[in-house]
């Protein structure tokens, strides 16, 4: 693979994530990644959409609230499919055939397309970063770890939370507390994100997908470090209903409010130690909490526990007429420093994506054996266990029985 010291990315997916305004602020895709380009880590940006009829509000929007806030920020950037021709939901097959072998894309679309657009830029040598979850099923899961593999091109999910200081030093002080108990975390947004989400919500992808992912993720990244050599092996859904159906939201029939997965975790070294955990997710919260999303934990091993409240951080602004709200700006923190200059690089949306480019340019360098990084970065590899519990909790709620988990001694994972 070619050696590219200054890495071109197309941002797949022009959505608020990526571009404007949501509970995401100023957006996070874009911004950081227009910052490491001042930095010098990329060179050329394109952004990917399907509609054309977008760009002129996407540049004002990157012209009033980033370049005209930050000093030395330039927001130029490719449009594809290209103002004035139609819409084109595949336009992201030529913004990759544009790029380099070498560069890299990042993926935040709707959850049944990674798979598509991920393969497409892996089989033409393209670095990926894919939003969570990386595929909706364990097979095409699995299809994209061997193709990875195959082309030699990194593959990192982005899952954010691994690299909060307090979800990371938890990770360490949880491998001293003996084998795993239990384990339940809780993560949720408001009733208003059902509108925002409408056209995909119950229909494309579901509520724990979308949330569970977090933490199910958190969870097995820290029994990597745990005694016991824990894996998932079967997998009880529940999910309560009755908001998101109703007016004013109206989402499809059976779309869930609220999703609970029950995992049952055994010891591969000795059977007969087990551990549970329950992940929940909810986007029917209230609307003034405080924080747009509740993100909390607890994990019990056997000679102590960890708890984190990552949405309560002790730090609330108050305004007239709005009432309290908790920051969490350890995540994104979009305060210019005394010169101007962006200065949001130590939060931890941040690293997520700072973390991917510097691996790209290292991968490309030679300096960087791909399967180390499977031990110590959200890999596609490394994910596996996430997409096979969620895969296996939508199962459950589909067909109204528990569903299992097999991992082979070859590391072939199958659902049962």
């Amino acid at each position: 693979m070619s050696t590219i010291t200054k890495l071109n990315v197309a941002l797949i997916g022009s959505v608020p994530n990526t571009t404007v305004k949501s509970d995401k602020k100023l957006g996070v895709i874009g911004l950081v990644m227009f910052d490491l380009k001042r930095r010098g880590l990329v060179q050329n940006i394109s952004i990917v959409g399907v509609s054309s009829g977008k760009w002129g509000a996407i540049k004002s929007h990157f012209t009033e609230n980033i370049e005209n806030v930050y000093k030395d920020m330039d927001c130029s950037f490719e449009p594809f499919p290209k103002p004035g021709t139609p819409s084109d939901p595949e336009a992201y097959k030529a913004a990759i055939d544009a790029l380099p072998r070498g560069s890299a894309i990042t993926i935040f679309t709707p959850d049944s397309t990674h798979h598509a657009i991920a393969m497409y830029a892996i089989e033409r040598g393209i670095h990926v970063l894919v939003t969570k979850p990386a595929t909706k099923t364990l097979s095409q899961h699995l299809e994209l770890v061997d193709a990875a593999a195959k082309a030699g091109v990194y593959v990192q999910v982005e899952m954010h939370k691994r690299f909060d200081p307090s979800y990371a030093d938890g990770k360490n002080k949880a491998k001293s507390l003996g084998g795993f108990s239990f384990f339940q975390s809780y993560m949720s947004q408001p009733k208003t994100q059902l509108a925002t989400f409408a056209s995909w919500a119950g229909v494309d992808s579901d509520i724990s997908y979308y949330l569970n992912s977090h933490h199910i993720d958190v969870h097995a990244w820290y029994l990597e470090s745990v005694p016991g050599n824990y894996r998932p092996v079967q997998v009880t859904a529940s999910g309560s209903t009755g908001i998101a159906t109703s007016p004013p939201y109206s989402c499809v029939a059976g779309t869930e409010d609220v999703i609970s997965l029950l995992v049952d975790w055994e010891s591969a070294d000795d059977a007969t130690k087990r551990g549970v955990a329950i992940y929940t997710a909810s986007w029917t919260a209230p609307t003034t909490s405080g924080v747009h999303s509740e993100q909390q934990f607890r994990y019990i091993g056997v000679k102590g526990e960890v708890t984190i409240n990552q949405a309560r951080r002790a730090y609330t602004v108050t305004v007239d007429g709005q009432g309290a709200s908790d920051v969490n700006a350890f995540y994104m923190n979009y305060s210019p420093d005394g010169e101007g200059v962006f200065a949001g690089q130590h939060g931890y949306g941040y690293t997520s994506i700072e973390k991917f480019v510097e691996t790209c340019g290292k991968v490309n360098a030679g300096t960087v054996k791909l399967a180390d990084l499977d031990r110590r970065l959200p890999t596609i590899k490394n994910t596996i266990c996430s997409t096979a519990i969620l895969e296996a909790g939508r199962r459950s709620l589909d067909e109204k029985r528990t569903v299992g988990i097999e991992n082979s001694a070859e590391g072939r994972w199958k659902l049962i």
